[in-house]
């Protein structure tokens, strides 16, 4: 087990905590959507009970080394301070400019400092200035934040699957760390289903690539006792088993694959539901995310997709077969949506496996869902309240489902 923060002692000490405030902007540079700050309130209102003083790291977009004044954590702190009640200092331009370690060392019990775009500096992703890997640079860049604070709280979950150094390096250079209430949240939730789930345990994998989720349904086969295929991976697996995908998104070079795991799960007298019917279009504006005009829409009578259509969601039939299923599970987790979930007519099947989630939690089923899509489509039904955990990290929540130690995580002490 990792130290969380009550394990540590944070009372009057200076205290970096690497946050994901990688939040969506418009074009003025307003925040559209608070989310990821709102997640880290909790911990930091710990830290400030304590009388902490707060030095908060983060990133922001793909900046690639070099300083973008649009990725700015400018408007990260005006919003932030909004959110705690209490002013939040902001040093621009560096992170570790001597006004930032100047600000760093003033900084007084009870305060907050958020220090600029930690990916402003190539050294972060491990990278010299002319674009290399380089970890010396990365050890030297993680030093130079450590030497602001004493200890260090971990709270990005949506980055701990990256071995950077205000992920990893600055481990190394402190007093102290911890996993926040957010990690250990997501820890706890994605942990226990995975190595302890009650049974029957569910997974529900959607989206358009078996190529992205392989290790994730290899890793699941061992554990699950069914497991629910959606999106245009479906596709791929129906054609493995000589079922016509018409023009649906097929990766026709893992159809070998596809079928090898469809082996496996019966082999393992795994349950592998795919879809029995589909919402199938002629047409679809990929770009402008609709129909168009003169598009033809149906619903085929089985699984077999007729020539020159495409599937772009669940149909009824398959709605109905997957909550039969769900109805009696009692772990369920979930990454990925089951049509073009973009499109509002197609994105029906994802919405109603939300409510059937909503409704088995109800019931008494744990219920993790992770993936933006996932994430939106609780929302969107309206049902996000009623799942047990949301996860706040895409990608981490998806290495965590193929069983890979995360770089974050394992960089923290134990208990």
């Amino acid at each position: 087990m990792k130290k969380t923060l009550k394990d540590i002692d944070v009372k009057g000490k200076k205290v970096l905590v690497r946050v994901d405030y990688n939040v969506p902007l418009d074009a003025e540079l307003k925040i559209t959507n608070d989310k990821r700050i709102a997640a880290t309130l909790p911990t930091i209102q710990y830290l400030l009970d304590q009388n902490a003083a707060i030095i908060l790291l983060s990133h922001l977009g793909r900046p690639k080394g070099k300083t973008v004044p649009e990725m700015s954590l400018s408007p990260v702190s005006a919003r932030l301070s909004e959110l705690i009640g209490k002013p939040v200092k902001f040093v621009g331009g560096d992170a570790i400019s001597e006004e930032s370690k100047k600000a760093a060392a003033d900084l007084k019990a009870g305060e907050i400092l958020l220090l600029e775009n930690l990916r402003f500096h190539p050294e972060e992703e491990g990278k010299n200035a002319a674009g290399e890997k380089d970890k010396a640079a990365m050890d030297n860049f993680a030093k130079e934040l450590a030497s602001m604070g004493e200890v260090f709280v971990q709270e990005a979950f949506g980055t701990v699957h990256r071995a950077h150094a205000s992920t990893v390096g600055i481990v190394k250079y402190v007093k102290d760390a911890a996993a926040g209430f957010l990690v250990e949240k997501e820890l706890k939730f994605l942990g226990e289903a995975l190595d302890n789930p009650q049974r029957p345990f569910i997974a529900i994998l959607g989206g358009a690539k078996v190529s992205d989720k392989i290790n994730v349904i290899e890793n699941l086969l061992n554990k699950v006792d069914s497991i629910i295929i959606g999106g245009a991976m479906a596709y791929t697996f129906l054609k493995s088993q000589g079922v016509n995908a018409g023009t649906s998104l097929v990766e026709n070079d893992k159809l070998d694959l596809a079928a090898e795991l469809l082996k496996k799960a019966k082999e393992r007298k795994i349950e592998f539901l795919l879809p029995v019917d589909h919402v199938i279009a002629d047409k679809v504006d990929f770009t402008n995310k609709q129909i168009p005009e003169g598009a033809a829409v149906k619903i085929t009578a089985d699984e077999a997709i007729p020539e020159g259509f495409m599937g772009v969601d669940a149909g009824t039939k398959s709605i109905e077969k997957f909550a039969q299923s769900l109805k009696d599970a009692k772990t369920i987790v979930w990454n990925g949506p089951l049509g073009i979930f973009e499109i509002p007519e197609f994105a029906k099947g994802t919405v109603e496996i939300a409510k059937i989630v909503a409704d088995a939690t109800d019931a008494g089923a744990v219920s993790v869902v992770g993936g933006g899509d996932s994430v939106s489509a609780v929302k969107k039904a309206g049902v996000d309240k009623r799942i047990s955990h949301i996860s706040t990290g895409g990608g981490a929540s998806l290495e965590f489902l193929e069983g890979k130690e995360l770089p974050g995580i394992a960089a923290l002490p134990e208990k």
